[in-house]
């Protein structure tokens, strides 16, 4: 009897630290995501970090700019498309799409980030230039540019290699800028209803110029977004600011995009 409670004892031993080796990782503390009616139910936005969000609509699920290490995104749903604006490490970053859960997800990306993905991805992966579209799995897809002004050859986003991103997702347009500027295309744009606004020197726009442009294209909702820049943070409130003063109805929502550590 004295052998079998000796022995029960050191099994149990052995089966709890295997236990706890097994349970499953928590899920990152996030920001609550927003939620917006569309014509196909809720479009559900979830900011991650810097210039990455997760869309969720009609049963599917969009990975932007996947990046920062796979553990941000742990407790979500693996992708059906992932959208990729450009080159640079934090939007295209191969170790955080080998720790998701990628599968055969659809790759949408510029020719300049394709010609950079590991072979592995090939198969999944379309290509859109500037000023193309796609539909797939019942949305649009449009490519438009992104770029640093004034242009030039050696600027760190030359018109054309990136893409900015507008989905329409039931009825619903959202814009995404990757890098940019305030440039004529995104100062053209209209009917956007959700926009992600980039603003992040030296790389690209100051909240001045990110203001006077979400003010030339009016959208229903902005974020800044991707604010993190050479010095730091950028003075979101101060780009809310800015806006509101010259337009109420944009409804600008701010966000701690960068937990710590990020």
């Amino acid at each position: 009897m004295k052998s079998t409670l000796m022995l029960s004892a050191a099994l149990a031993a052995l089966t709890i630290p295997a236990l706890a080796q097994t349970a499953p990782a928590a899920a990152p503390a996030r920001v609550a995501a927003d939620q917006i009616a569309t014509k196909k139910g809720p479009l559900t936005l979830q900011p991650i970090t810097h210039g990455s969000v997760v869309l969720t609509w009609n049963g599917k699920t969009i990975y932007v700019d996947p990046y920062g290490g796979a553990a941000a995104y742990a407790g979500l749903a693996a992708p059906d498309v992932i959208l990729i604006t450009d080159i640079h490490g934090d939007h295209l970053d191969p170790k955080t799409l080998v720790g998701l859960s990628v599968g055969k997800a659809l790759m949408v990306v510029p020719q300049a980030v394709a010609d950079k993905l590991p072979a592995e991805y090939k198969a999944q992966v379309r290509v859109l230039g500037n000023g193309q579209r796609l539909d797939t799995l019942g949305m649009q897809v449009s490519a438009i540019p992104m770029y640093n002004l004034p242009e030039a050859p050696d600027a760190m986003h030359t018109k054309g290699r990136g893409n900015g991103y507008v989905l329409n997702l039931g009825g619903k347009n959202v814009y995404l800028s990757g890098d940019t500027e305030d440039i004529a295309e995104m100062r053209a744009l209209k009917g956007i209803d959700v926009a992600f606004v980039c603003m992040n020197l030296p790389y690209t726009m100051d909240v001045n110029q990110a203001a006077q442009g979400v003010l030339a294209f009016k959208p229903g909702i902005v974020y800044p977004y991707h604010y993190r820049g050479q010095n730091g943070l950028s003075d979101v409130e101060t780009f809310k600011k800015t806006v509101n003063a010259a337009n109420k109805k944009i409804d600008v929502r701010l966000r701690n995009w960068y937990a710590a550590g990020q």
